[in-house]
């Protein structure tokens, strides 16, 4: 028999809100990605856990950024990261996090790919006192290599210096031999915050542009619309083709997480 709560969210999780695409079927170059907030286990992890799963299935991606991600062995939950990964199947995992390895506890940022994996790196992002990540994974998409990096930036509104910080150290951790780069996650910021600049500006792109969707964050939770998820892209490097918030609608009055989903497929030129 077929779970009905599967069935509905297998249905509801293709994007839902607002959709920017050019036209054009997926091809060999493109690369399809996806960065999910996923609120640790808040709420009803095991009510919540399916419909992300399905959510991200449906979007289809090749990379996912994956944030508040958390392994707490005081409470049985093993790495979230790596419980959406087996049950989507065919994805290798990184994971990333403040805490030391070993640690009962450990919450953080996660990559899951699945194209080959040629390297991977990470970092604790100054100002250490704000406890953020960022990894980076290098996977070849047609044979060439691309960058993708993944974080979760500091929350507080009046925070904009605090994130051009940790952005700018960010960059500092990129390798400089001129591999196509994508940076996303949950920025904490809309693409307006001055924190943003140095990837709002020339040399990236947005793959989900300023207007097209009206909020990545979960009003039903209580949040205010703002689109603090992103995907930028190297303008040098990448064409956009299409990108959407998906996981916006409930089933059996239940969200996948108190953010939405973005994913977008972007061209390798």
């Amino acid at each position: 028999m077929i779970d009905r709560r599967l069935l509905l969210a297998g249905l509801a999780a293709a994007p839902t809100a607002a959709c920017a695409t050019v036209p054009g079927s997926r091809g060999v170059r493109d690369l399809t990605l996806v960065s999910f907030n996923i609120w640790h286990n808040q709420g009803d992890w095991a009510a919540r856990l399916p419909l992300l799963v399905a959510a991200l299935r449906a979007g289809d991606p090749d990379v996912i950024g994956l944030q508040e991600v958390l392994a707490d062995a005081a409470v049985g939950l093993p790495n979230q990261a790596q419980t959406i990964a087996d049950a989507l199947r065919g994805y290798s995992v990184h994971f990333v996090s403040t805490d030391p390895e070993g640690a009962p506890r450990r919450y953080g940022n996660a990559l899951l790919s699945r194209l080959p994996v040629a390297g991977v790196d990470s970092r604790k992002l100054q100002p250490l006192d704000d406890y953020r990540t960022a990894i980076r994974v290098r996977v070849s998409l047609g044979g060439r290599a691309v960058d993708v990096v993944n974080t979760h930036l500091a929350w507080q509104e009046d925070a904009a210096a605090v994130r051009a910080r940790q952005i700018a150290d960010l960059v500092s951790m990129l390798p400089l031999d001129g591999t196509p780069l994508i940076v996303m996650g949950d920025f904490n910021a809309v693409q307006a915050d001055a924190g943003l600049a140095a990837l709002t500006g020339p040399r990236f792109f947005s793959a989900l542009p300023r207007g097209a969707a009206e909020t990545t964050l979960n009003p039903a939770r209580g949040h205010p619309h703002r689109v603090i998820d992103h995907i930028f892209a190297e303008t040098a490097h990448f064409a956009p083709v299409r990108a959407a918030v998906i996981g916006s609608a409930p089933i059996d009055g239940e969200y996948p997480s108190d953010h939405f989903g973005v994913a977008a497929t972007v061209s390798l030129r």
